[in-house]
Formats: structure tokens, sequence, C-alpha cells
């Protein structure tokens, strides 16, 4: 059953209006008729709705609402991945499946070694195809919310942010062997926010490992081979959706 995400002002008491891009994928693209059932999440709460259409217009959708529910799709835990800039179109790649894998919310991070550097037009346009890419991954997952991807951060403001959060990783090629990541990762609890730094083609800088853990954020290893940064997070994140899911 097809999936879209509305704002809560498009949710009445007894319809949902459905706009913008989601209007036009299903009219021309899916076909969808009156009579056929869809389900809609409110940005919101992630309330979930399963409705059923009853009026497709050219700039809004119509659907009435069977009934309403409160989905269980997302991991008990909140989940941040600070994820150093990669190149070419490797960020869309990371931010689907980090989505498809739990994740609460993704900031790109202009880490010193970073190969790319965003203005702020391209920032813009890059954030707002980012955010479309992780909307379209939490449609296909059945994810509860869509999962926001922050303005580029630098290094030293991507530490200050994730101070919120309880729980703070950064995997690094000369911490300590895999036993102590096993142990830190199997102490974690079900309800802890969770961040994650991951660093870009070049990995990180000296100076940035002991400004992370100056603040108290604990390098990891991933093991004896050296992964590509679109990997990298992928296997913490995979490791943490294996020990936190219900």
């Amino acid at each position: 059953m097809f999936h879209f995400f509305v704002d809560p002002e498009q949710i009445g008491e007894k319809t949902i209006r459905i706009e913008g891009d989601d209007v036009s994928h299903i009219r021309t693209v899916l076909r969808m008729q009156p009579g056929e059932q869809i389900t809609v999440s409110s940005r919101a709460d992630g309330t979930e709705y399963r409705c059923e259409i009853t009026e497709v217009e050219k700039d809004c959708v119509v659907a009435s609402i069977m009934w309403a529910e409160e989905a269980d799709t997302e991991l008990p835990s909140r989940i941040c991945l600070f994820q150093g800039l990669p190149k070419s179109d490797k960020m869309e790649f990371v931010i689907q499946k980090a989505v498809e894998l739990g994740v609460a919310e993704i900031v790109p991070v202009a880490t010193k070694r970073a190969v790319v550097k965003l203005d702020a037009k391209k920032e813009e346009a890059k954030r707002k195809r980012w955010n479309a890419i992780s909307e379209s991954a939490a449609k296909q997952s059945k994810r509860m919310l869509v999962p926001p991807v922050q303005k580029v951060m630098n290094f030293a403001e991507a530490v200050e942010y994730a101070a919120s959060y309880e729980k703070r990783f950064i995997p690094y090629e000369l911490a300590d062997g895999m036993e102590e990541t096993r142990r830190q990762f199997a102490a974690l609890r079900p309800g802890e926010s969770i961040a994650v730094f991951i660093g870009p083609e070049g990995g990180f800088d000296e100076q940035e490992i002991r400004l992370a853990a100056a603040q108290g954020i604990v390098p990891v290893t991933l093991g004896r081979r050296i992964l590509r940064t679109e990997t990298a997070g992928m296997a913490v994140l995979a490791a943490l959706m294996l020990h936190l899911e219900r």
C-alpha cells in the first residue's frame, strides 16, 4: 500500500488533503483513482491514517480517514548520523540507506579532510534534494517520520550540536579493539539517544579526534578493514539496529 506524509494542517477531522509533488505522483505515475486505499502519516507525530481516496484533482488529492493508529516502526532510540561530506552523489546513497536503517536525523559535516566544499547557494539546493531523498526513503521503508537533513556544520559545530545526545561514538582506525566496541554497543539501552560521527573519504584529522574525545565522544573501531565512508555509517547503524530493535 502506498504511503505519504503530510503536515498537521492538512489533516482534518474526517479527511486529509495531499498537496505538492505527491499529487502529480498519485495522478500521473500511480494513476490512482477514487476508492483506492493509501496510508498517510503526520510529519508532526507519526500518527498513521488508513485512508480512501475520494477526490483526485489537479492540485490536491482528498482522502477520507478510515481509521488512525500509532504505528510502531521506529527504533526505541533516537540516532543521529553526523556524516562527513563525501564526494559526488555518495551523500544521497548514505541518506537513503541511513533512513531505511532507522536513523532519526542526519547532519552533514564539513570536516578538515572533506574534499567537497559547498557555498550557501549550492548547500540550499543540495539540502532540498537530500530532504526529498529522506522523505522518499521514509515512504519506502514505512517510517513513522521523515528524518530531517540539517544544515551543513563544521566539525566544532557538529560536536557542540551532539552534546544533547546521551551516547556518542566516532569510528577511528586507531581506536581500541573490537572487544571494546562490542562492550560499548552492548551497554546501550533502548531509549538512549545516540550520535554517530563518520568521516569523509580521507578520514578524520587527528585534531578532530582529540576535540571529539575531549567532549566525551568515544572513539571505536569497526574492525581491521578500512571501510569506505558510505559503508562505515551503514555498518554502525546496522549493528545498532540489531541491538536496539524491539
